[in-house]
């Protein structure tokens, strides 16, 4: 805590800023801890990543490279210490969820997706797990034998691959998935945080989240979805995507179980059982399943 401290010093000086409280432990779990402080210009958190999930300290300087005005840019970064030193930036969305918002910010978030298919390989580089299609069909007997328990899904293995491959002829070329988009990640003025889970995959992958831990109407979720698909219309039509998207989610649950066990991996605790249970989503009949 008090290199901690004096290093959000130093950044601070270097912005202009000065403390004005202590350094407080805001939240400390296994994947992450995250600490507070005021300041005469707003609060400031300092996140520092697990072992797992330290590319997101780089990958911070890649988004503020690349998609400025959709991220927090960060007052510092030290990768050796694995630190980012992150502004205030505000309310999130889920505060005061609006559907028109969230098609809003999903229309954003796609743009972002757009806009940094391009450095699929410089992510890769910096750590984030290869989600791919052409990767998946591995990663789903990865998750089965780490999360184990789950005979069902075990026979799904072929229908898995099968989907794979259909989501591996896509001409939508792999991108950022966040992995945990759901409204409390998206700021007002459709700005994304909390990248400790992201990986590289088909974009659409990101719907499972962005469009399963939302809660909205049923009924308003195909324009959500729409708004974020229109900015793909030129890799095929309104119904190809549409089934696409579906496909992206279905196999992101075996994305989203191994990043849920990388966090929480022998640790207990409230979380113990998510490996498993969004493994065992796999075998509803949504694409979003209950993950």
């Amino acid at each position: 805590m008090p290199d901690a401290a004096a290093w959000i010093d130093e950044r601070l000086a270097a912005a202009g800023l000065q403390r004005t409280g202590d350094v407080e432990e805001y939240r400390v779990r296994p994947w992450a801890t995250v600490l507070r402080a005021a300041t005469d210009g707003g609060e400031v958190w300092l996140k520092a990543p697990g072992p797992g999930t330290a590319f997101e300290v780089p990958l911070y300087e890649l988004l503020v490279e690349v998609v400025p005005d959709r991220v927090l840019t960060p007052l510092g970064v030290d990768r050796e210490r694995g630190w980012a030193l992150l502004p205030d930036g505000g309310e999130p969305l889920g505060e005061h969820l609006r559907v028109d918002d969230l098609a809003h910010a999903l229309a954003a978030y796609g743009q972002l997706q757009r806009d940094l298919a391009p450095h699929a390989g410089r992510m890769l580089k910096l750590g984030l797990a290869d989600m791919r299609p052409q990767a998946m069909p591995a990663r789903f007997d990865e998750a089965v034998d780490a999360v184990g328990g789950h005979s069902e899904v075990e026979g799904m293995r072929e229908a898995y691959r099968e989907w794979c491959e259909r989501l591996a002829a896509s001409p939508v070329p792999a991108s950022i998935d966040h992995n945990d988009l759901h409204p409390w990640n998206i700021l007002d003025g459709a700005r994304f945080y909390d990248w400790g889970d992201a990986v590289v995959a088909h974009p659409f992958a990101s719907m499972l989240g962005g469009l399963g831990f939302s809660p909205i109407p049923a009924e308003s979720l195909p324009g959500v979805r729409d708004a974020y698909l229109e900015g793909f219309a030129e890799y095929g039509s309104h119904d190809d995507l549409v089934t696409e998207m579906e496909l992206a989610c279905r196999v992101a649950k075996v994305a989203r179980a191994l990043t849920w066990h990388r966090a929480v991996a022998d640790t207990g605790g409230e979380h113990a059982d998510a490996p498993r249970e969004a493994l065992g989503s796999l075998l509803d009949e949504s694409y979003l399943g209950r993950v």
